[in-house]
């Protein structure tokens, strides 16, 4: 009985717990465009400003060093209002993002 008291006070909590606005983002835009052929792309956002964009295609196909190569970029308000841009590439050199607010390797 006790445990199930304790539990109840647990979703009671969970229930009150304020809403934030990422919570109730309703996404506003979706554009897709994979065919599963030559690469793809895709840019979506969301009602609380989170946006996103990405593309995606191989390079050096047919060869030994056929790789795919991804560029991006997605953006968002942080809790102190900023608008947050983050670009990105993403290939055969890792994950390489760059950003305002990205500290630069010396």
């Amino acid at each position: 009985m006790k445990l199930f008291i304790v539990a109840a006070l647990f979703v009671a909590a969970a229930v009150a717990a304020p809403a934030t606005p990422d919570g109730d983002a309703q996404i506003v835009r979706y554009d897709n465009n994979n065919i599963g052929v030559e690469g793809y792309a895709y840019a979506a956002e969301t009602s609380n400003g989170i946006k996103t964009q990405e593309e995606g295609a191989l390079k050096n196909i047919g060869t030994e060093n056929e790789a795919l190569e991804v560029r991006g970029q997605f953006s968002y308000i942080g809790d102190d209002g900023i608008n947050y841009v983050i670009t990105y590439i993403a290939n055969e050199g890792g994950f390489q993002p760059e950003g305002a607010h990205i500290p630069k390797s010396k």
